[in-house]
Order: structure tokens, then sequence, then C-alpha cells
């Protein structure tokens, strides 16, 4: 495998960690919304991904890079809260609040600002790596 191919390795984990924070961050920042019926409430959102791996079937040089399949919504029912006096009530006297855990996208921006603090760490090593090596030859 290429030396430089790290980066595009590193590249695509950052990437996919980029995304899986801004999810965190609009669950987050729609964790408190409600609406009047279920169907129009706010769905917390997750990213899926995959490791792509190329050249291991061909006898090639294998690399791996991270590829965003796509971004799912929680399937979790909404909360429904009795609130007659809601101006958002529907005509049961009841709202629907988002299905957004807040401890759960806490734990999920730690592990995604920590993913992507590996990957540039990654980053940063393979570089000093490339530079301690050309300074071999002077």
């Amino acid at each position: 495998m290429s030396s430089l191919k790290i980066f595009d390795i590193a590249g695509s984990g950052m990437n996919a960690q980029s995304l899986r924070l801004n999810l965190v961050a609009s669950n987050i920042s729609n964790a408190n919304s409600v609406s009047s019926s279920s169907g129009g409430v706010y769905k917390a959102r997750q990213p899926v991904f995959a490791a792509e791996l190329k050249g291991i079937m061909d006898g090639q040089d294998a690399s791996s890079k991270v590829s965003v399949l796509g971004v799912v919504e929680n399937q979790a029912p909404p909360i429904m809260e009795y609130a007659p006096n809601h101006p958002m009530a529907d005509k049961a006297g009841y709202i629907y609040k988002s299905n957004v855990n807040t401890v759960e996208e806490m734990a999920n921006m730690m592990s995604a600002s920590r993913s992507y603090q590996n990957n540039v760490e990654v980053l940063n090593t393979a570089k000093q790596l490339i530079l301690q090596t050309l300074k071999m030859g002077q």
C-alpha cells in the first residue's frame, strides 16, 4: 500500500465524523421541538457508514475508506404529552415531542469528536514520518 493512501483513508474518516457531528448538532438543536401531530414532529437522524474495501479480491494493494451510505431517521415513536392548554395541542389535548435522546446524542458527540481527533493524529503522524524520511536523504 502506498504511504500516500493513508491521507485518503484518514480524510474519509474525517468526512464521516464531520457528518456525524453535524447530525448530532441538528438532533440536539431540535430535541425540544413539538408538533400537533405525530407525523410533523422532528425525528432523530443517524448516519449509516460502511467500510469500503478495494482491491482485496483482485489481489491488488488493499486500501479501505469510510463511505457514507446515507442518513436514516429514528423510527421510535414521538413522545406524547397531555398538555390541553398548549397552543399546539391536538383535539385530544396532546402534543408530540421529538424522539431525540439528548444523553445518547451527547455520547455520540463525544465519540465522533474523539474519532475525528484520532484521524487528525493519523494525518499528523504520517506527515511527520514522510518528513523524517525525506530528511534521511540529506
